[in-house]
């Protein structure tokens, strides 16, 4: 039996309540959208195209603002892009990773501690020196990654992150994220069209015409999805 959405979850990390949002002169992409997700653990958000689930993100994210409804987010946010050359901008995996540092304004020794960390946690630290252009889609997204970790970030947002991968690096990823997260304690939302990723989460959400219409364990969704298919 799939749970009902509900919010009365234990120490949410994210909560959303009633969200609204409408693109200007279009129609409403999400209509009194409610979800937790509790802290420290790995939740999945799935829908056909055009259910909301991006919108939802980037309103997460603070890239969009709704037009009403409550988002409470415990810590500092990272995003994660489908397309992670849309988030690179330096020329080297070091160089990107310190590249969220500087609004921070933190001493060098600490800024070099911060990248060496969280490239060891994403298992690149030998590629430190590496130009972005010579690293493969999935060594992108973990760079991507990493300049999280190095902001200390505690809430990880995905956007489809393995997309454009094969599916070697697709299950590398979802894995290593799923490590991070129970690790680090870090929380993480990441939306997904692959049903195979939800053996990874602890939970997940279905969004549909902008609501969430069911919540819970993974597994029961999964099957759910599967007899559409």
């Amino acid at each position: 039996m799939i749970d009902s959405p509900r919010l009365e979850t234990p120490n949410p990390a994210i909560r959303v309540q009633n969200l609204n949002f409408q693109w200007p002169g279009g129609a409403r992409v999400l209509k009194s959208c409610s979800l937790a997700v509790p802290e420290g653990e790995f939740w999945m958000l799935l829908g056909t195209n055009g259910s909301g689930k991006s919108t939802l993100l980037r309103l997460l994210a603070g890239l969009l603002e709704s037009q009403s409804g409550d988002i409470d987010i415990r810590g500092r946010v990272g995003f994660v892009f489908q397309n992670p050359d849309h988030q690179l901008v330096m020329p080297t995996v070091g160089a990107d990773v310190a590249f969220g540092l500087v609004e921070d304004r933190l001493p060098q020794p600490e800024i070099r501690q911060r990248v060496e960390d969280a490239l060891a946690a994403v298992k690149l630290l030998e590629l430190q020196r590496r130009p972005i252009y010579a690293l493969s889609g999935g060594q992108k997204q973990r760079i991507a990654i990493a300049g999280a970790l190095a902001r200390h970030c505690q809430v990880l947002l995905f956007d489809e992150p393995t997309a454009l991968l094969d599916p070697d690096s697709q299950r590398d990823l979802v894995s290593q994220v799923r490590q991070l997260v129970k690790n680090r304690g870090i929380t993480a939302l990441w939306v997904t069209h692959r049903l195979d990723e939800l053996d990874y989460s602890d939970g997940a959400f279905l969004l549909e015409n902008g609501r969430v219409v069911a919540a819970g364990n993974p597994e029961p969704l999964k099957r759910r999805l599967m007899r559409r298919v």
